[in-house]
């Protein structure tokens, strides 16, 4: 548990339209990760508080999903434009409690209304199919469903991004929310949660429960949750896919990852050194699609080294509040120490220490950008997902090793290659084993409308986050076959 003060106000649970306070005594600080201090503390509800939600969302439903989908179509027009009038603070409240630079934050927020964009075109996203005539006298008729009360847990690292992949596709659809935002970040959720209500969201589509483990099994056991869906760190997306399976939901459990960029001898260094360095330290390299490998072919291995060394020591580390500063503190101080630890076992290893990233501070969670050279796939820093500023360097020779490299390891989320050679490009796309492919691309995030597609041990479920995909994941289809008398 964390310490309590005076200053951090004690947050409610928004269940029914009201703010109302959890019934467990349990609280956790949050705490701003730039300078350790807390901003708020979060209550750790329980099972009571998960079914106070479970049951609002429940009783809201059937009223929802009788209101015309234009209707619900225009809740998200209006979601869109409060997001946008309320767009700069929505970014400081992530950067505040996620630590990130403020331009990292800004573009989180944009990838977000994105989504609520997609969503505002329900009307068109829900449309069935028919065919008369299937025989004599009979048609047939298919209708996209809205499945009832449904919940997303969402992590620390995206925490408006992420709820946003999921809330306005299901409210869209005719849902209800249950929203379990992380602990670490839970401001991001009760700032969507009052505009939501401002654009006119009637009580109990959207609800906000706190907390961590208790909760999310709660969600997992409950019988009026139909679906879940999950993005956090592989050993819990498993527990989660594997707990709500047994419970009879449907879920989604968006999980870890391991992502590789290679770089290819005729790639344009100017181009793949920034993008490579960006996407393994940019916050904090703290993302789902950050490269925490980086795989050089051949004779470029020495130059890259070098000229992403000479980019981490000129790094400037410091608050994201600061758009000056390129590396922005970790979240938690428990994860300063778990990457550190990493950064040592992998000099332990026999990885050579190129850059080393660590640092003493008087306050905040900061980890300069590190650079393991020589790493070899079978390190343990070649295959765990360290979710932080360390970037390890595998050096091969062909691009069918780095090939067998990214298809040896467990995750599969993304990937990219750098070259200015059309069939190696061409080659990478059809082999390698991620579901998100980058060419010349170091962070190839797919719009609001394609799906979040990871591979492997990335993605537990059958349907993934955002596009249509997500569509089909908060819908179920009803047929209806038809034959009139006479």
């Amino acid at each position: 548990m964390g310490s309590t003060t005076t200053e951090a106000q004690l947050l409610e649970n928004v269940i029914g339209g009201r703010h109302v306070p959890a019934e467990s005594d349990d609280v956790l600080d949050v705490l701003d990760p730039a300078t350790g201090e807390p901003v708020a503390r979060v209550p750790l509800s329980g099972a009571e508080d998960v079914d106070r939600a479970a049951r609002a969302a429940h009783e809201a439903w059937p009223a929802w999903a009788d209101t015309p989908v234009p209707e619900r179509a225009r809740l998200m027009f209006r979601l869109q434009a409060l997001c946008e009038a309320h767009f700069e603070e929505l970014a400081e409240i992530c950067t505040l409690e996620n630590g990130k630079g403020i331009d990292e934050s800004r573009g989180e927020v944009r990838r977000g209304l994105e989504v609520i964009e997609f969503a505002a075109g329900m009307p068109t996203l829900m449309s069935g199919q028919t065919l008369e005539q299937v025989s004599r006298g009979i048609d047939t008729e298919l209708f996209r469903t809205p499945l009832g009360a449904v919940a997303a847990i969402t992590p620390f690292n995206f925490p408006v991004m992420v709820p946003l992949w999921t809330i306005p596709i299901a409210i869209a659809a005719g849902n209800t929310f249950v929203l379990k935002p992380s602990q670490r970040t839970p401001l991001s959720a009760l700032k969507l949660a009052d505009l939501l209500e401002e654009a006119g969201c009637p009580p109990g589509v959207f609800n906000v429960v706190h907390g961590a483990a208790d909760a999310v099994n709660a969600i997992c056991d409950h019988p009026l949750l139909r679906a879940v869906s999950f993005v956090g760190s592989a050993p819990v997306a498993k527990h989660v896919y594997a707990r709500c399976a047994e419970a009879g939901k449907r879920v989604q459990a968006l999980a870890g990852a391991k992502n590789h960029i290679v770089v290819m001898p005729d790639a344009d260094l100017d181009l793949a050194v920034p993008g490579l360095f960006s996407s393994a330290f940019a916050n904090a390299g703290q993302r789902c699609l950050a490269a925490s490998v980086g795989i050089p072919v051949g004779e470029v291995a020495d130059e890259l080294a070098e000229r992403l060394a000479e980019m981490a020591r000129q790094a400037k580390v410091g608050p994201g509040a600061d758009p000056e500063n390129a590396i922005t503190p970790v979240t938690t101080a428990e994860a300063r120490k778990r990457i550190g630890d990493y950064v040592e076992l992998g000099v332990e290893e026999g990885a050579r220490l190129l850059v080393d990233g660590r640092m003493e501070t008087n306050g905040g969670f900061f980890l300069g950008p590190t650079i393991l050279d020589d790493v070899r796939p079978e390190m343990r820093v070649a295959q765990e997902e360290i979710f932080g500023p360390v970037l390890s360097l595998e050096r091969v020779s062909s691009l069918h090793q780095a090939l067998e490299t990214i298809a040896r390891n467990e995750f599969g989320n993304a990937t990219a290659i750098f070259t200015r050679d059309g069939g190696a490009a061409r080659e990478f796309r059809r082999r390698v084993t991620a579901g998100m492919v980058g060419v010349n691309i170091p962070v190839p995030a797919p719009m609001a409308f394609l799906p979040f597609a990871g591979w492997k041990g990335s993605f537990f479920g059958d349907l993934h986050a955002t596009g249509m995909d997500g569509v089909r994941f908060f819908t179920e289809t009803k047929v209806v076959t038809t034959r009139w008398p006479g």
